[in-house]
């Protein structure tokens, strides 16, 4: 029985999707764990991987690289050595599963015949042999016959069929989209389809840029796909409208706001103890040489989180969710943190905080930025988030109103570090650094005392670190 290949969801909200590539070719046989094609989810995009072997078959109305996939389509299937896809079957029998029960049972003629190299042809360029006449021994169909048909009724005498890859849609709204048409104008109507090929490059560059690179006539050995040849095709089409990633942005942002009650309490913080431990531990990195390099030294964001675990874990009311008609408490705290990239905001996850130390959670979250900015990270890697913080301190912004993720409860945003006058309890004004906190939550979850409470905890945990870090 035939494999079906669906899309799967990568994401707790996730409905839908972009097919960037496919990493295995239509025919090709697959094995079990291999990698079968590259999915951009509501964040990232992810390679896909096969859980069952058997012979790739891609319908030639299947999607193509940049088209939206539903979550729970079926994109393709994986079927026996020799044996025909759901979509090969008959005429008759397809007819006979489509038909109404009342209907009389259509007639068709049988397939074509056909020479393996004939098939081969046709499923590469999506061409229906019904549509083929053939000119070997009997009628039989040879691959010269299909790679006529597609060359158009001027040179064979009948209608061609378009393949998947002439099909594009009426409205082009994307950047690959836009590289097919403009694939289209360098083109000579008489040139055939072919399989194209591209290096490694090229396809981390077209995904990047998200062109669809089988549209392109690469300039390398045997017509092979470079990266320069992206590259021009990026700069000949116009400018995308929105991406899928955009367009899953807005959508998570107005629907957190439909869904949620958003108050924001704002506090602000003395930061010069905070400031002076990073500077602590920056000296201590800088004196050793390749046992603790200069990286190992922690960010503030870093030292955020796990301050903010701290300060979670005597106020679990704040690490919980809304689920279904109530409030449910988690038990471990995992928190995200915000990056922004150039195609939109992330936020990887940093799970078990508590149970990690400072430098363990800096090597984390730095493996995990620098993959977001590379849209490597996984599923797993953006899921499970029981709070988030967002830093745009660096940014100059003093505060901001964060917008909740969810199903969290709570969010912080953390603005800049001021020079101002501080005023003791003495009365004497001394220079001081303050930072301003923004805690948006779900009043839904939690009312304004237990918030305000865990904010106030979260300012003594800064205003004293080294306190907080030990325990």
């Amino acid at each position: 029985m035939p494999t079906e290949i669906t899309i799967p969801r990568l994401g707790w909200s996730m409905e839908e999707g972009t097919l960037t590539e496919w990493l295995k070719s239509d025919g090709q046989w697959v094995e079990r764990g291999e990698m079968l094609f590259v999915l951009e989810g509501d964040k990232a995009a992810q390679e896909i991987e096969s859980f069952e072997s058997g012979v790739l078959r891609i319908p030639p109305d299947g999607p193509r690289p940049g088209d939206t996939v539903k979550v729970g389509q079926v994109i393709g299937f994986l079927v026996e050595q020799g044996a025909a896809a759901p979509f090969e079957r008959p005429a008759a029998e397809r007819q006979a599963v489509e038909s109404e029960p009342m209907d009389p049972p259509a007639i068709a003629s049988p397939p074509p015949a056909a020479g393996p190299a004939a098939r081969r042809v046709a499923r590469e360029l999506g061409v229906d042999l019904a549509h083929a006449t053939g000119t070997g021994r009997g009628g039989r169909i040879l691959a010269a016959d299909v790679r006529h048909l597609v060359a158009g009724p001027r040179a064979s005498g009948h209608p061609s069929h378009p393949g998947p890859r002439d099909a594009l849609p009426a409205e082009a709204n994307s950047a690959s989209v836009s590289a097919g048409h403009y694939l289209a104008e360098k083109t000579s109507p008489s040139e055939s389809p072919r399989r194209n090929v591209a290096s490694p490059r090229a396809r981390r560059v077209a995904r990047e840029l998200g062109i669809d690179w089988t549209l392109l006539h690469g300039t390398g050995r045997g017509g092979r796909v470079r990266e320069r040849d992206v590259r021009a095709a990026a700069e000949q089409a116009p400018p995308a409208t929105a991406s899928s990633r955009r367009r899953t942005i807005a959508d998570r942002m107005v629907a957190s706001l439909r869904a949620t009650a958003p108050v924001t309490l704002t506090s602000r913080a003395s930061a010069a103890n905070l400031l002076n431990l990073r500077a602590q531990f920056k000296v201590a990195a800088a004196g050793c040489e390749a046992s603790l390099p200069e990286a190992a030294a922690p960010s503030l964001t870093e030292l955020l989180v796990k301050l903010a675990a701290a300060a979670l874990a005597r106020h679990p009311e704040i690490n919980s969710r809304w689920e279904g008609e109530q409030s449910v408490r988690l038990s471990d705290i995992h928190i995200g943190v915000a990056v922004d990239d150039d195609s939109g905001l992330v936020v990887p996850v940093v799970h078990d905080v508590p149970k990690l130390g400072v430098r363990q959670i800096a090597a984390r979250l730095r493996e995990l930025v620098e993959k977001a900015r590379s849209r490597r990270l996984t599923a797993d890697e953006m899921s499970g988030g029981t709070f988030t913080i967002t830093n745009l301190g660096m940014f100059g912004i003093d505060a901001f109103t964060p917008i909740l993720n969810p199903p969290q409860t709570a969010i912080l945003g953390v603005g800049a570090i001021r020079r101002e006058p501080v005023i003791l309890a003495d009365d004497r004004i001394v220079p001081g650094n303050l930072m301003t906190l923004s805690l948006t939550f779900d009043h839904r979850v939690i009312d304004g005392a237990p918030a305000a409470r865990f904010l106030r905890t979260l300012v003594e945990t800064i205003e004293n670190p080294a306190a907080w870090l030990v325990t």
